[in-house]
């Protein structure tokens, strides 16, 4: 293992060479950079570079399109489909800071659901909005999402043993993930390199809700992170990469071993920024109880019980509609 200053490098190579021995090959690396800074880069991870590129290429085919037929798919009920520019701003969550509303606009997708599924009826788990003027668009974005889902399962059975828990005890609440894809387009500052006004960001600083989030690497700066000292970093290029975080959900799973690290993303100086970020969360009903291992003498457990469901609701609610905050989270130090 290597590791490049601030965020640990680890090589996933033995998960493929080596199955659950290979998990517990990386393991130790995996716990350590999860219960020091829950941000990680991933090399030889499996996914093709190619179909990395050809998901960059329909993020900037998406945002290319004129406004009205962005507006044709516009985000549903279910948070799906077109996020026009600067629409948040203020967050509520762990990490709250006044800001500006954010400069980017997305597209965003969930699991592909057919009508008669159960879930499909449920918050978050209803519809996907995909536009008719992208043929191929939808077909390479499921392939897409399907590949890292995929890659975040392999990584299941390290991330078990690195809590020192049996190598399957993920399995059956990710044999249905539920997940958020996003594509994101934050444009360049006009001119290039005047600074923006203050508390404005790409997107403003604040922790990921799901259980484990992974963006391929474009090459264009502006992800940081924020450290212990509370200095914000910027997460190094590596390139056929994937930076890889804990989200608030692990966090929480974990009794707050594995840390939620708060990110933000600085406008780009000189060329738009593109963004596909997978965020990897279990099965809707899955019930986020404190681990093994986890609590103990003089360690509590910090959270209550919360299905993954109840959680995101919460977590939308709290974070974009002031009328229905509730707090879900303890003081932390």
């Amino acid at each position: 293992m290597n590791n490049i200053p601030p965020i640990p490098l680890i090589d996933l190579a033995p998960l493929t060479a080596g199955g659950r021995s290979g998990a517990a090959e990386i393991a130790p690396a995996l716990r350590q950079a999860l219960e020091e800074i829950g941000f990680l880069i991933i090399v030889n991870h499996g996914v093709s570079q190619a179909l990395i590129e050809q998901t960059f290429a329909q993020a900037k085919r998406f945002h290319a399109q004129d406004i009205a037929a962005k507006q044709a798919v516009l985000m549903n009920a279910h948070n799906n489909g077109y996020m026009a520019m600067a629409r948040y701003g203020v967050r509520t969550s762990r990490v709250s800071e006044d800001a500006l509303p954010d400069m980017n606009e997305s597209f965003f997708i969930k699991r592909e659901r057919p009508p008669d599924d159960p879930l499909a009826t449920r918050r978050f788990g209803g519809p996907n909005e995909w536009p008719t003027g992208l043929p191929g668009f939808r077909e390479h974005l499921l392939a897409y999402t399907e590949a890292v889902d995929a890659l975040g399962r392999r990584l299941l059975p390290a991330i078990a043993l690195a809590l020192e828990l049996p190598p399957d005890t993920f399995d059956a609440a990710f044999t249905e993930s539920q997940f958020s894809f996003r594509l994101t387009h934050y444009p360049a500052q006009v001119p290039p390199g005047e600074v923006s006004g203050p508390g404005q960001f790409g997107f403003a600083p604040h922790t990921d809700a799901n259980f484990m989030t992974f963006l391929a690497q474009s090459g264009v700066p502006g992800l940081q992170i924020q450290m212990r000292s509370g200095v914000w970093e910027d997460v190094p290029y590596v390139p056929g990469s994937f930076v890889v975080n804990t989200g608030d959900m692990l966090h929480r799973w974990t009794n707050g071993r594995f840390k939620s690290t708060a990110h933000r993303v600085i406008p780009p100086q000189d060329r738009p920024r593109y963004a596909i970020p997978y965020f990897l969360g279990p099965h809707m009903d899955t019930l986020i109880s404190c681990l093994p291992g986890c609590s103990g003498e003089g360690r509590p457990p910090l959270y209550p019980d919360i299905t993954y469901d109840d959680y995101i609701h919460w977590w939308y609610d709290a974070n974009y509609n002031a009328a229905n905050q509730n707090d879900l989270a303890p003081d932390e130090d």
